[in-house]
Protein backbone atom coordinates (compact mmCIF):
# COMPACT_ATOMS: atom_id res chain seq x y z
CA UNK A 1 0.00 0.00 0.00
CA UNK A 2 2.82 2.39 0.84
CA UNK A 3 4.38 1.74 -2.57
CA UNK A 4 1.12 2.68 -4.32
CA UNK A 5 0.78 5.93 -2.34
CA UNK A 6 4.45 6.78 -2.94
CA UNK A 7 4.04 5.99 -6.64
CA UNK A 8 0.91 8.17 -6.88
CA UNK A 9 2.64 11.06 -5.13
CA UNK A 10 5.69 10.68 -7.37
CA UNK A 11 3.49 10.52 -10.48
CA UNK A 12 1.59 13.65 -9.40
CA UNK A 13 4.87 15.45 -8.70
CA UNK A 14 6.21 14.54 -12.15
CA UNK A 15 2.96 15.63 -13.77
CA UNK A 16 3.17 19.04 -12.08
CA UNK A 17 6.83 19.41 -13.06
CA UNK A 18 5.93 18.65 -16.67
CA UNK A 19 3.23 21.31 -16.63
CA UNK A 20 5.57 23.84 -15.07
CA UNK A 21 8.34 23.34 -17.65
CA UNK A 22 6.51 22.29 -20.82
CA UNK A 23 2.80 23.06 -20.43
CA UNK A 24 0.71 25.86 -21.93
CA UNK A 25 1.67 28.30 -19.16
CA UNK A 26 5.18 26.98 -18.69
CA UNK A 27 8.16 28.98 -17.54
CA UNK A 28 9.61 28.81 -21.06
CA UNK A 29 6.38 30.16 -22.56
CA UNK A 30 6.23 32.97 -19.99
CA UNK A 31 9.84 33.96 -20.77
CA UNK A 32 9.07 34.01 -24.50
CA UNK A 33 6.00 36.17 -23.89
CA UNK A 34 8.00 38.58 -21.73
CA UNK A 35 10.58 38.88 -24.49
CA UNK A 36 7.88 39.60 -27.10
CA UNK A 37 6.31 42.12 -24.73
CA UNK A 38 9.63 43.97 -24.36
CA UNK A 39 10.07 44.07 -28.15
CA UNK A 40 6.55 45.43 -28.53
CA UNK A 41 7.17 48.10 -25.89
CA UNK A 42 10.35 49.13 -27.69
CA UNK A 43 8.48 49.38 -30.99
CA UNK A 44 5.69 51.36 -29.34
CA UNK A 45 8.20 53.85 -27.93
CA UNK A 46 9.56 54.50 -31.42
CA UNK A 47 6.05 54.93 -32.81
CA UNK A 48 5.14 57.29 -29.96
CA UNK A 49 8.15 59.47 -30.81
CA UNK A 50 7.22 59.48 -34.50
CA UNK A 51 3.62 60.41 -33.67
CA UNK A 52 4.82 63.24 -31.45
CA UNK A 53 6.97 64.65 -34.27
CA UNK A 54 4.06 64.41 -36.68
CA UNK A 55 1.75 66.10 -34.18
CA UNK A 56 4.20 68.99 -33.78
CA UNK A 57 4.45 69.32 -37.56
CA UNK A 58 0.65 69.34 -37.96
CA UNK A 59 0.29 72.04 -35.30
CA UNK A 60 3.02 74.07 -37.00
CA UNK A 61 1.32 73.72 -40.40
CA UNK A 62 -2.05 74.72 -38.96
CA UNK A 63 -0.80 77.77 -37.05
CA UNK A 64 1.82 79.37 -39.24
CA UNK A 65 2.52 80.04 -42.86
CA UNK A 66 6.28 79.75 -42.46
CA UNK A 67 6.20 75.98 -42.38
CA UNK A 68 3.91 75.85 -45.42
CA UNK A 69 6.20 78.22 -47.34
CA UNK A 70 9.27 76.22 -46.40
CA UNK A 71 7.66 72.99 -47.58
CA UNK A 72 6.58 74.64 -50.84
CA UNK A 73 10.14 75.80 -51.45
CA UNK A 74 11.96 72.60 -50.49
CA UNK A 75 9.57 69.96 -51.80
CA UNK A 76 7.87 71.69 -54.72
CA UNK A 77 10.53 74.20 -55.79
CA UNK A 78 8.12 77.15 -55.58
CA UNK A 79 9.16 80.80 -55.13
CA UNK A 80 7.26 83.80 -53.78
CA UNK A 81 5.94 86.78 -55.82
CA UNK A 82 8.64 89.21 -54.69
CA UNK A 83 11.47 86.69 -54.77
CA UNK A 84 14.11 86.19 -57.41
CA UNK A 85 15.18 82.70 -58.33
CA UNK A 86 18.90 82.08 -58.80
CA UNK A 87 20.22 78.79 -60.09
CA UNK A 88 23.88 78.12 -59.50
CA UNK A 89 25.22 75.65 -61.99
CA UNK A 90 28.44 73.84 -61.30
CA UNK A 91 30.74 73.46 -64.29
CA UNK A 92 31.09 69.85 -65.42
CA UNK A 93 34.08 68.07 -63.99
CA UNK A 94 36.87 67.58 -66.45
CA UNK A 95 38.59 64.28 -66.24
CA UNK A 96 42.27 63.97 -66.88
CA UNK A 97 43.71 60.76 -68.08
CA UNK A 98 47.04 59.83 -66.60
CA UNK A 99 49.37 58.23 -69.13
Amino acid sequence: MAKIVTGAILFTLLLFQYQIWFGASSIREINALEQRLEQQRSGNAGLRERNHLLEVEVIDLKNGLEAVEERARSELGLIGKDETFYMIVQPPETRTLDH
